[in-house]
């Protein structure tokens, strides 16, 4: 049975007659995906932490062997991760610097609308870069501020993930609203989340 493959930029099915080394479904896709590239803060695409990753989300060097969040030898510059063609996207490692992400899960309705909940925490986040998850679903904010461990917490009944080190998170570059292409100070977020 063939494995099924899916576009990089919209998550579709790949066409049955794409090659074997496409990584999107349609020249649409191509360009929107080249575009989003470009929405990522430089903050992030400066420092050499970036990995590929599968449908399933397990992480790949360049290359395509396996990748660690833990482990430097295995991370690349964005460029490099960029124009390679390994698994199914890109994605950022935390390593304790001070870069934080906040994953708002299942925030966004089918209608776009943002989840109550959801939508005071991006008020208080303030100007700071917020991408839509690779769900299509959820919210990545990122930004500046000290987290030693992963937390999973539970707000007005949705879900936080508050990651900054030891982790990788997807990143689809899809900039959610008006939110600017740059990192903001989120450790006041951060402090009224836990």
């Amino acid at each position: 049975m063939a494995t099924r493959r899916t576009c990089e930029h919209c998550d579709g099915d790949m066409p049955i007659t794409a090659r074997s080394h496409a990584r999107f479904c349609r020249p649409a896709c191509r360009a929107a995906a080249h575009r989003a590239a470009r929405t990522v803060p430089a903050e992030l695409t400066r420092r050499p932490r970036w990995i590929r990753h599968t449908a399933r989300k397990v992480p790949l060097t360049v290359g395509g062997a396996t990748a660690s969040s833990t482990d430097p030898a295995t991370w690349s510059r964005h460029r490099d991760a960029a124009a390679s063609t390994a698994g199914a996207g890109l994605g950022f490692v935390l390593d304790g610097d001070g870069v934080v992400c906040l994953d708002l899960d299942h925030c966004i309705d089918s209608d776009g609308q943002l989840a109550p909940w959801a939508r005071t925490i991006l008020d208080a986040a303030g100007p700071t870069w917020a991408e839509v998850s690779r769900s299509g679903d959820g919210l990545h904010l990122w930004g500046y501020g000290t987290l030693p461990h992963g937390r999973r917490i539970t707000v007005g009944g949705g879900s936080v993930e508050l990651y900054g080190t030891g982790r990788y998170i997807a990143v689809t570059g899809r900039t959610y609203g008006d939110k600017p292409q740059r990192l903001g100070d989120l450790q006041h977020v951060i402090n009224s989340l836990l």
